[in-house]
């Protein structure tokens, strides 16, 4: 059994929804969600809650897990996470490149008109 299934397994036999998990653990529903669906796994903070609240041991909760599977999600994770904070360095560029251009055609929008005006 995947991790996501027991976890849903031990939810369901408490009676709790996503939400009262997520409560429990000072988590959002959501996190409850994606560990559930397989989008990402709790921390090992995370993983302490679960086994203590549901009272098992940590090798009860995370026997049987494709220790594998969880590299590769993090690894993915790490990824996106480097190609948000590419796409968040771009936009500061461009902002950037934004202003000086601006200002750069003001200062010669004013030396233009300085010159209509001043020249005769």
């Amino acid at each position: 059994m995947n991790f996501n299934e027991k976890l849903i397994n031990l939810r369901k036999s408490k009676g709790l929804s996503q939400e009262e998990l997520g409560n429990e653990l000072k988590v959002s529903r959501q996190t409850i969600s994606k560990w559930e669906s397989c989008q990402s796994y709790p921390d090992f903070q995370r993983l302490v809650l679960l086994s203590d609240f549901f009272g098992l041991t940590l090798d009860e909760l995370v026997r049987d897990i494709d220790v594998q599977e969880v590299r590769e999600k993090n690894l993915n994770n790490e990824k996106l996470s480097s190609i948000y904070d590419d796409i968040n360095e771009g936009k500061k560029f461009i902002r950037l490149c934004y202003i000086i251009g601006t200002g750069v055609l003001i200062f010669f929008s004013l030396i233009v008109l300085y010159g209509v005006f001043f020249s005769k």
